[in-house]
């Protein structure tokens, strides 16, 4: 008996003696009732997750929740201006752009969110139980990730701290990066998801791939004055990765009176499961799903229609009589959905690149004009009064019979002529339509209900013509830029017309309101210079030091034990 009792003893101490001579492992805390790093990332599933929330980070970025995207990415541009005439929202730079202003905060705060959850998946892949094909396509996918936020602070702020090792413990010694650092890590890091991603044409819709990867090559080797691979980046996503500029209609409304760029932005038609063979990363939207962000009830997110269009809800008759249905916009392109017009274009957008004049009748365009992207169904130019039972103005032209609340300087926002791809006529979710028969809409639309671009062939065609121009071979980049003229059937451009400003102009005509223009006029050189040229709100403010943002001053405040030196001028 003894002997029986004896050896559980001896084994039970020796556990003991083993184990407290190994006291890290002993001693090391592992949750199990809470959510950590240690629990977080066991198994694929677990990687897919946190993969996810990066997806809804950058959505929520551009998603118009609060400034940190449209109010920074196109106000205060040469696109567009504040027609409310608000100052904090870029109408003036010297009030809107401070170290303690949300918009650099904004952006600071989000996109470092980014590369810290990326730095940790990339991290943890490394020792996770997962097989060596899940570990790469993980960290290739989260380094794809780190890439695209440092190319938007880098351009935002210019030097700023590189982080690239996952953060565990409290740090306060940040130092900003020389940008050239800042570029060569994204295209390390682009590189890797280029070489190790699926192509576009396999991946599920909205999914990083190795064209978005190309793509972003292309775009900071040009930043390097590296044109050669800038040329070769941009040529594997036009060439090599089964894209295509669409150029017949298709679609949910390749039936009805439009045209192909009118179809690339109606509802259903952004993926390629659509029928869309230019997406190359389209950021996902579902309706009344958990985490699809748009319900039929409204939505705070996605609020390109409501922020960009005009507010033709409050128009009333030159009697003063009102002038809509109901009182209500109408979900027709005559209206613009239910719009309160903060955003309006420049004149330069409007009229200027279409070699329209603004003092004249902006409804004509001259006989040469053929550019699909400027016809009524791409932007209308013209608003008509729709309540036939209380106006005698049923039928006729604001713009012939001027209304009393919109004809002068600081009410223009109730109606502009506005680019039709910011909204979704006639394709309202039914419960946001307050009649489907007159089909006028509820206080609580708003929203954009379709998923939104993030980077679309266009695009990367005309960063290769950038990167030719700069090599100096114009008639290539003369080339490129009628693949995306000869969609719209506009008049090519010859290569001695070829400018970097010309690029800029066609970047506007077909990516209004898709592409960051903020970020690339900074990342050319051409912020101050254009916006103090086609901007009337915002340019007399701004000044050389604002062609980039202020460090947050909170972010300068806490980091203690080192000196994060603020940007000059701030």
């Amino acid at each position: 008996m003894k002997n029986i009792i004896s050896r559980p003893f001896l084994f039970a101490l020796g556990v003991l003696l083993f184990t407290a001579c190994k006291e890290e492992p002993f001693l090391r805390e592992e949750p199990l009732d809470f959510y950590s790093p240690e629990n977080s990332f066991i198994n694929a599933g677990n990687f897919d997750a946190a993969l996810t929330d990066l997806y809804a980070r950058v959505r929520a970025i551009q998603s118009v929740d609060g400034g940190a995207s449209l109010y920074s990415e196109v106000l205060g541009t040469d696109l567009a201006f504040n027609a409310r005439l608000a100052p904090d929202r870029l109408g003036s730079y010297a009030v809107a752009l401070t170290p303690q202003g949300n918009i650099p905060n904004q952006h600071w705060i989000r996109w470092y969110k980014i590369i810290a959850n990326a730095n940790t998946i990339i991290s943890r892949s490394a020792t996770a139980s997962l097989t060596d094909v899940q570990k790469t396509a993980f960290s290739s996918e989260a380094k794809l990730f780190r890439a695209y936020a440092y190319f938007k602070l880098v351009h935002l702020f210019g030097d700023v701290p590189l982080i690239i090792e996952e953060i565990s413990n409290p740090k306060s010694d940040f130092t900003r990066a020389p940008k050239e650092e800042i570029l060569k890590q994204i295209v390390a890091d682009a590189t890797d998801a280029a070489t190790n991603l699926p192509n576009v044409d396999v991946v599920k819709d909205g999914k990083l791939s190795k064209a978005v990867a190309n793509h972003l090559l292309a775009e900071t080797y040009i930043s390097l004055k590296d044109y050669d691979k800038a040329i070769a980046a941009a040529t594997e996503v036009i060439e090599k990765s089964n894209l295509k500029l669409m150029n017949e209609r298709f679609g949910s409304l390749r039936n009805s009176p439009g045209d192909v760029y009118y179809d690339l932005f109606r509802v259903g038609n952004q993926n390629r499961k659509s029928g869309n063979l230019e997406s190359i990363w389209v950021i996902q939207y579902e309706l009344d799903v958990i985490g699809g962000v748009l319900t039929s009830s409204g939505s705070a997110l996605n609020n390109l229609e409501r922020s960009a269009s005009p507010a033709t809800f409050s128009i009333v008759d030159p009697d003063g009589k009102a002038s809509l249905i109901d009182g209500l916009s109408a979900s027709t392109l005559n209206s613009g959905g239910r719009g309160v017009g903060f955003v309006q274009p420049t004149d330069y957008w409007t009229y200027e690149i279409w070699g329209l004049d603004p003092k004249n009748d902006n409804r004509k365009l001259d006989a040469s004009v053929t550019d699909i992207r400027t016809s009524p169904f791409n932007i209308p130019r013209d608003f008509i009064y729709t309540n036939p039972l209380s106006t005698k103005f049923f039928g006729k032209s604001l713009l012939d019979f001027p209304a009393p609340n919109w004809n002068n300087a600081t009410s223009r926002w109730r109606w502009f002529p506005y680019p039709s791809k910011i909204t979704t006529p006639g394709q309202h979710p039914v419960g946001v339509v307050q009649d489907q028969t007159k089909l006028t809409l509820k206080t609580s639309a708003g929203a954009t209900f379709r998923d939104m671009y993030m980077i679309r062939l266009p695009e990367t065609i005309l960063l290769r013509a950038e990167a030719y121009l700069l090599k100096g071979n114009s008639a290539s980049a003369a080339a490129d830029i009628n693949l995306v003229r000869n969609r719209a059937k506009a008049k090519p451009v010859t290569a001695t017309e070829v400018t970097l400003d010309y690029i800029l102009d066609e970047r506007a005509r077909e990516l209004m309101y898709e592409e960051d223009r903020r970020i690339t006029l900074s990342r050319m050189g051409k912020l101050v210079e254009r916006v103090k040229k086609y901007n009337a709100l915002s340019g007399p403010t701004i000044q050389t030091f604002h062609a980039l943002f202020p460090i947050p001053f909170s972010e300068i405040q806490a980091n203690k034990d080192a000196r994060l030196e603020q940007n000059p001028g701030y």
